[in-house]
């Protein structure tokens, strides 16, 4: 039996770090060992980290594996749609990237591609968080 070939990349955001497996199969999303629908909470979510699937008609195409640690559930997708962007381009890295129909070239304009840098800025001292200062009273 052959072992079918797999695609895996590793994606970021906020708190969240993700690992993706992509595997040729019927469209099935699986998170941290549980479905995607059941993992998050929101719908808007789901279809938030299936963007770049849509944007290169691949929903049907690929089982997908994803581990993810950290953050909430906001940061998690973020990661999850990184690490899927990041294995589609491992998929399609054979193929002329200079035609238009080329996956970087599609995920680029949209966005995807591009890791989101924005983290929690940390505390400093004497204020009560990053820049939040203490109340000034005069008197």
């Amino acid at each position: 039996m052959a072992t079918k070939q797999s695609w895996s990349a590793t994606g970021r955001r906020k708190r969240s770090s993700a690992q993706v497996r992509l595997v040729s199969g019927t469209g099935k999303i699986t998170v941290n060992g549980v479905d995607v629908n059941e993992y998050m909470p929101y719908a808007t979510l789901v279809m938030d980290l299936k963007q770049p699937l849509v944007a290169t008609n691949n929903e049907n195409k690929f089982d997908i594996t994803v581990t993810v640690k950290g953050g909430g559930f906001s940061g998690q997708t973020g990661a999850i749609r990184l690490g899927i962007t990041r294995a589609l381009l491992a998929f399609d890295a054979n193929s002329a990237q200079k035609r238009d129909d080329s996956y970087r070239k599609i995920l680029k304009t949209a966005g995807f591609v591009t890791r989101d840098p924005r983290v929690k800025e940390r505390k400093k001292p004497g204020l009560k968080k990053a820049r939040r200062a203490p109340q000034f009273s005069k008197r």
